[in-house]
């Protein structure tokens, strides 16, 4: 059994952690890649100790997977279950904001909309090809699923797969017209949910996440036939 690590240990890995996620969530570590520790060490200054702790943290986080005599690897979904995850997200985030419509202070709704002008600076540094979200408190959706205030909803949709959810939306919207768009819909979601009216609320979100799916499915087309 390993011993636990020390406090200082641990922080350093829970950084490494976030820095190695942000890494796959933006293709730096892409789907199938094998993970080598002592290049990741090397990168990023750190003994195998730590590194070691976050990777098990990743798997946990389903972003990097273990196989027997394969070792470990960055995750790599079928086309069929990255649609299937998006369909989910279709009606569960669209039952959060329905809720979020009845349910998020007028507070909290102020601060979404200052979310969304920091996000609208980000995109236009990158010139409008990508739309990258911070975890947690800075990602709109998991603002949405929050201001919902259903427990059942955050657990599952702030769970298993926002990771994953995260590592698909930001690769799959870089060098298209996705991200301006995107962002268009995040605010007029807002406006639905500041409204106070939960069925706008409700099919904009919706409507949103199968607009998203669909340019994951345009993109998947494209490279069977390229």
């Amino acid at each position: 059994m390993l011993e636990p690590l020390h406090p200082e240990t641990r922080t350093l890995a829970d950084r490494v952690c976030d820095q190695i996620a942000t890494a796959i969530v933006k293709g730096e570590l892409s789907p199938g890649q094998k993970i080598s520790e002592p290049e990741l060490a090397r990168n990023y200054g750190i003994s195998r100790g730590p590194l070691r702790e976050a990777i098990r943290r990743l798997e946990g986080w389903r972003l990097v997977e273990r196989k027997p005599h394969v070792g470990a690897r960055v995750v790599q979904l079928s086309a069929r279950e990255l649609i299937e995850i998006y369909r989910v997200r279709e009606a569960l985030e669209g039952m959060a904001c329905r809720q979020a419509a009845t349910d998020m202070p007028q507070e909290e709704i102020d601060d979404l909309r200052a979310l969304l002008d920091a996000h609208e600076a980000g995109v236009d540094q990158q010139s409008g090809r990508a739309y990258f979200q911070k975890e947690g408190d800075l990602d709109f959706h998991y603002r949405i699923v929050q201001g919902s205030r259903n427990g059942k909803l955050l657990e599952l949709l702030g769970g298993d797969l926002y990771h994953l959810v995260r590592m698909y939306r930001y690769q799959f919207s870089v060098s298209s017209s996705r991200p301006k768009r995107a962002l268009k819909e995040h605010r007029q979601i807002v406006d639905a949910i500041e409204a106070r009216d939960p069925e706008l609320a409700e099919m904009l979100m919706r409507r949103h996440i199968s607009n998203a799916r669909k340019n994951i499915e345009d993109k998947l087309n494209a490279q069977t036939t390229e």
